[in-house]
């Protein structure tokens, strides 16, 4: 008698990836949330080093996982508000901008080995920078006047281009080069 390898349905193993991502963000997310920049709204945010990891390594999952991770973040420390949609949206099309971008767009296996490669991930990693502020930023002003929307808007950018440079691409050359991750592209 052989025993069968059991599959779990596609839906089954979309939400447990999903669900393990979301613990992956919160465990980095939560302990800067007391970095604040504009208490409530914005903060120093080192998560979003996951930002194009979830995206090109783990596809709409990860995606997910990153908007819902956020939200989850915001409720549990105390800054949920109405401008916490358009937080979930630019933080599902963060990630989302790379897994179209490498999809769709370049249409070539995703690496980090040469200078042009890097290039390429640091175009991706402003333009869903940009998205994600300019989604955002009007978002919180509409609804919170009083809120600086430029340094609102910098902070954005900053988070949005700095921690997925400085340490999403070391960590993407780790996880492929190293650890054999296959991007889902």
């Amino acid at each position: 008698m052989t025993l069968k390898k059991i599959n779990p349905p596609k839906p089954v193993k979309f939400c447990v990836l999903t669900a393990l991502l979301v613990a992956v963000y919160l465990i980095i997310a939560i302990p800067f949330k007391v970095m604040s920049v504009i208490p409530g709204f914005t903060d120093i945010r080192p998560v979003m080093l996951l930002k194009p990891v979830f995206g090109i390594f783990f596809g709409i999952p990860g995606c997910l996982a990153f908007a819902v991770g956020n939200l989850i973040g915001d409720i549990m420390s105390g800054s949920l508000r109405w401008s916490s949609a358009a937080g979930f949206i630019a933080n599902f099309l963060g990630p989302f901008v790379f897994y179209l971008f490498y999809m769709k767009i370049f249409k070539k296996p995703f690496y980090l080995r040469t200078i042009k490669d890097i290039i390429r991930q640091l175009a991706v990693i402003i333009i869903s920078a940009v998205i994600e502020a300019v989604i955002i930023s009007p978002a919180v002003k509409l609804l919170y006047p009083e809120i600086d929307m430029l340094l609102l808007f910098v902070t954005i950018l900053l988070n949005g281009t700095v921690f997925p440079f400085m340490l999403g691409i070391p960590l993407m050359i780790l996880m492929q080069e190293e650890l054999g991750f296959k991007p889902v592209l």
